[in-house]
């Protein structure tokens, strides 16, 4: 069965072929760091990793374009406000960001534009969309003509006439209609602009940066490329607006033939908030997690879906994260792994399988923990080396390569105290990490004497996180390092 995804345009799930034999261009919408990157973020871009990973595995040669938009009102504002210069906040913002990605593990991008870089590549698209009346001048920019676009909301499935009556012009707005959407701000005094004759300085709009960029590097001809990602949020207005943008001056529409979106991240059932007091950055997350678990608990659900990032699931992933690192460990004193083909212990098709349909990781990591429970005798009927050879190529396509960390035998790590004190917030100010460990099993059994489950769990997850196991008897409860 060859790879099936849902696409977003046509709102099924459709074969996956390339425009191009042999050839398979993405691109996707990167950070506006204007801000520090969050766990939403993460989710997005591990996927669209996998993705990419994947197509490799099946012989396609690659072209992975992730921008970024390091000119922003965020960005502008914050400069005005701290007196920071609004390229050091992006900076600073996004080498954060990508310090973040390579311990997640995902692979570098093939090009990585930054919209200020391409200005006259965006300044020429807008010249094109006023030559075509698909753009005009107006007192304060240059707008795109929406009615000019006839398909426009078929992305989004949204009626025009719905968006008409939910939309407003802002005072500071000079345009036709109040869906109308800026391709060129006019300067305005202390922001950063560029020149643009005869029109006027300025600086470019959000939608038509990703327009301009993805053309310039996938598309010149105006073909089309294969897939646009991102996350759901983006389907409207930002892609739909890009759609407008790029298809009246195309050769050959659409735009992109799979139009591919993620599902959101909850936490705890609410939305990522600073004003709910649930908002932590990503990079922060990193050092409270194995970040290779926190990967493992991201594709562990479908990404279209809707993911509800808690504590207790955090728990499992950690969990799961031992028992893989446990059979790689089983798999090694069975012997080194050597050269094969891809076909040997049976889960290489399995995760391919899965994987075809509609990139269904969660399954995928399902068939490798089973590999992982089976892995001494899968190992004892092949050849030496052969099962981990294949263990290993599976676990690295899906961005969990194995480490010689993973050869180390568990042992109650170092810094036990202080993740059970950030995350119980408790103190346990004097004590050892096995002192520490047994205070937490005391509350959880004083918990349980209250039948307060809830509290219970959270202390059980807490333990498991930095990798302790419980075992519950009439005796009273164990505990024992996972792995």
């Amino acid at each position: 069965m060859p790879l099936r995804l849902y696409n977003t345009r046509t709102r099924r799930v459709e074969a996956f072929a390339p425009l191009r034999d042999g050839e398979v261009r993405i691109y996707v919408c990167g950070m506006t760091p204007s801000a520090q990157a969050h766990l939403g973020h993460a989710r997005s871009f591990l996927f669209f990793d996998v993705l990419r990973r994947y197509l490799t595995h099946l012989g396609y040669r690659v072209t992975y374009v992730q921008n970024v938009t390091d000119i922003d009102d965020r960005s502008i504002a914050e400069s005005r406000a701290t007196g920071e210069p609004y390229h050091d906040i992006i900076d600073r913002h996004y080498g954060e960001f990508k310090q973040s990605m390579r311990v997640l593990g995902v692979l570098p991008f093939d090009r990585e534009p930054y919209a200020t870089h391409y200005v006259p590549q965006i300044q020429a698209t807008i010249r094109e969309l006023l030559e075509r009346e698909h753009a005009y001048v107006s007192q304060d920019g240059i707008y795109y003509r929406v009615a000019a676009f006839a398909d426009y909301g078929k992305l989004s499935n949204r009626n025009v006439a719905e968006l008409e009556a939910g939309a407003r012009i802002e005072i500071d707005e000079h345009k036709e209609d109040p869906l109308d959407f800026a391709l060129w701000k006019f300067a305005k005094e202390g922001e950063p602009q560029w020149p643009f004759e005869p029109y006027g300085a300025g600086r470019p709009g959000w939608h038509i940066e990703c327009s301009a960029m993805a053309r310039a590097l996938l598309d010149p001809p105006g073909e089309g490329f294969d897939v646009h990602g991102g996350g759901a949020d983006l389907i409207f207005p930002h892609h739909e607006n890009e759609i407008a943008q790029s298809e009246p001056l195309m050769h050959r529409p659409p735009m992109a033939n799979f139009w591919v979106h993620g599902g959101l991240l909850l936490f705890e059932n609410k939305k990522m908030s600073k004003s709910l007091g649930n908002y932590e950055p990503l990079s922060a997350m990193l050092e409270r997690y194995d970040p290779q678990a926190i990967r493992l608990l991201l594709l562990q659900t479908s990404y279209g879906k809707v993911k509800n990032f808690t504590e207790d699931a955090m728990g499992g992933a950690a969990a799961a994260l031992r028992q893989l690192k446990k059979a790689y460990r089983e798999l090694r004193e069975a012997g080194d792994a050597v050269p094969t083909d891809l076909a040997q212990t049976g889960y290489v098709q399995r995760v391919e399988r899965e994987l075809d349909d509609d990139m269904n990781t969660a399954a995928a990591l399902a068939a490798m923990l089973e590999f992982a429970g089976s892995a001494p005798a899968t190992a004892a009927r092949l050849a030496p080396g052969e099962a981990l050879h294949e263990y290993a190529y599976l676990l690295t396509l899906l961005g969990l390569a194995p480490s010689d960390e993973w050869l180390a035998s568990p042992s109650l790590a170092s810094d036990v105290v202080e993740r059970l004190s950030a995350t119980l917030h408790e103190s346990f100010d004097g004590a050892t990490p096995a002192q520490a460990v047994e205070r937490v099993i005391a509350m959880r059994a004083e918990a349980r004497t209250r039948k307060d489950w809830a509290a219970s769990d959270r202390l059980r997850a807490a333990l498991l996180e930095c990798g302790i196991e419980l075992k519950d008897s009439k005796e009273g409860t164990t505990w024992s390092v996972a792995g």
